[in-house]
Parts: C-alpha cells; structure tokens; sequence
C-alpha cells in the first residue's frame, strides 16, 4: 500500500476520502487515454504512486467548481 494514503495528510489536502478516491479515477483515466504524468521521476513506480505524488506535490488538485443550475427544468 501507499503511505501517502496511510497518511491523512493526503486526505485532508482533498477534503476527503471520497474526493480523493474520485481525483484518483479521473486521474487514472487521464493517463491511459494517454496523458503524460506531471512529475519528473517515474521510473519504477505504478500508476497509482504517481498519481498520489502528483497529489502530494500539487500537480493535480480536485475541481471544486460548483455546478452551474439547470436553466432549462421548469419549476413546479
């Protein structure tokens, strides 16, 4: 496992458990449609510890946009 997500540091830079579990997925996606990682020494890692060490290293963080309201859903 990860130490990073041993650590509640990673978890608390997020907000959370699940945000981080999301920001991980969309990551993770990200790079098998062919993205490239976002730091410099990958050699020998898996795809998930660089993924947290891009978190832990500010390269991604999560999207905390608010949705925009729906303009087209009448109101009853």
């Amino acid at each position: 496992m990860i130490d990073e997500l041993k650590n509640k540091e990673i978890f608390e830079k997020i907000g959370g458990a699940f945000k981080v579990s999301a920001l991980i997925q969309k990551r993770m996606a990200e790079i098998l449609e062919g993205s490239r990682p976002l730091i410099e020494n990958t050699e020998g890692k898996t795809m998930m510890e660089i993924i947290v060490e891009e978190i832990m290293q500010d390269k991604i963080t999560a999207d905390y946009a608010p949705e925009s309201p729906k303009a087209d859903i009448p109101k009853l």
